[in-house]
């Protein structure tokens, strides 16, 4: 089960709609549901249109559209023993866990799971959610280094028989875990995802995570984050990783016209006073950075209503449009796109049917070592690329 990720083809994963809301912040309709009994179905659906991965969303208490939410970890088990290849990603909160009690779920669900278990180590945005549960709210780069600690105390349990930390966040001492979670050659504990966009998450990101998830970006975003992430794996010595995820939000219509003027209806309805409240919370956590490069920090409020900028990535279009700029986006050094879509059970059975075939097809003729093929988006500018919101 050894992967070169290098050679290996692109990766897809959706964002399970546990919580409430649907995953644009906009009054139009959108076919979704956070029931379990919806997301099962769309669990088996994704997993037969060849999707690798789903993303359970956590959130602890009613904000911004989400006035209902299950929680991400039991959710997610519940989806690994309704399917039978799909991957589930459970979003958790260091100051709202501790690594290892997280590592002891972990370890049981991977058995539970056949080894399809991963966790996204989410450091944190939303004030609220520790204020009301009586937490300490620290300040954005002590929550990124509590963030590493805790994602070094889990890889630690994971793999050591007895376990020791001493750091400024947590303690371990001697503490040993049985059963450990699945292992193989590639896969020495559970995947590790962990997102931002800020110094301290890339820092993070380079030096401690398998993968590295960015809000949606552009050619250039992708490249700037990419490059940043290499110098801090370089720094330690690291030659494995992180692998790139990248968030997008999905509209693929028959025709580009019609894909473009459903993105337009999607802002247009827009729940101001929703996306503006959200906007309000996550500009002042990304802008709380000391160099302002923090999640969320020059997101505009069209880039917000689509609450992980979805649309910066531009994937609306026809499906060949789309599956040529996921295929550019492989080439800059993308690993997994991560989607959403506005009505879940058609459209990523849609997905599965019309991009994914193209994608896998692009991918051979291209071949798939990107160190060997050129940049598709060298010598080109964004707006050559970009399908206009006003176009």
């Amino acid at each position: 089960m050894t992967t070169d990720p290098t050679t290996e083809p692109l990766r897809f994963a959706y964002w399970v709609p546990n919580v409430s809301g649907g995953l644009v912040t906009s009054t139009i309709e959108q076919r979704t549901d956070w029931s379990f009994a919806y997301n099962r179905k769309l669990a088996r659906l994704a997993e037969r249109a060849g999707f690798d991965y789903a993303l359970s969303q956590v959130r602890y208490t009613a904000s911004y559209g989400a006035e209902f939410q299950h929680e991400s970890t039991s959710f997610s088990l519940a989806l690994l023993l309704a399917t039978e290849r799909l991957k589930l990603i459970a979003a958790v909160h260091p100051g709202l866990w501790h690594p290892g009690v997280l590592a002891k779920w972990v370890a049981t669900a991977d058995h539970l799971s056949g080894g399809r278990v991963a966790v996204n180590i989410v450091s944190g945005w939303f004030a609220d959610e520790f204020r009301q549960l009586g937490e300490p709210w620290l300040e954005h780069d002590e929550r990124y280094r509590r963030t590493a600690e805790f994602i070094t105390a889990l890889k630690r349990i994971w793999t050591e028989d007895t376990a020791n930390l001493a750091g400024d966040f947590y303690r371990i001492r001697d503490f040993s875990l049985k059963p450990k979670p699945l292992s193989w050659p590639g896969r020495p504990h559970p995947e590790i995802f962990q997102g931002g966009n800020s110094t301290a998450a890339r820092r993070n990101g380079g030096q401690l995570s398998d993968w590295y998830f960015s809000n949606g970006k552009d050619f250039d975003g992708v490249r700037e984050q990419l490059t940043e992430l290499r110098q801090n794996a370089d720094a330690v010595g690291r030659t494995n990783g992180p692998r790139f995820g990248l968030n997008g939000f999905v509209i693929v219509r028959d025709t580009e016209r019609e894909a473009k003027e459903q993105l337009r209806e999607i802002i247009a309805k827009a729940h101001v006073e929703a996306v503006e409240g959200f906007g309000s919370a996550v500009k002042q956590a990304g802008q709380s950075t000391g160099d302002k490069k923090g999640m969320w920090a020059d997101s505009s409020f069209e880039d917000l209503v689509q609450y992980n900028d979805g649309f910066r990535t531009r994937l609306i279009g026809t499906a060949e449009q789309v599956a040529e700029r996921i295929v550019a986006y492989r080439k800059a050094g993308v690993d997994l796109i991560l989607t959403g879509f506005l009505h879940y059970h058609e459209e990523v059975e849609q997905f599965g049917k019309q991009v994914l075939p193209i994608v896998r097809e692009l991918e051979m003729q291209a071949g798939l070592d990107r160190a060997a093929v050129p940049d598709p988006a060298e010598g080109l500018t964004e707006p050559d690329l970009v399908l206009s919101v006003a176009g």
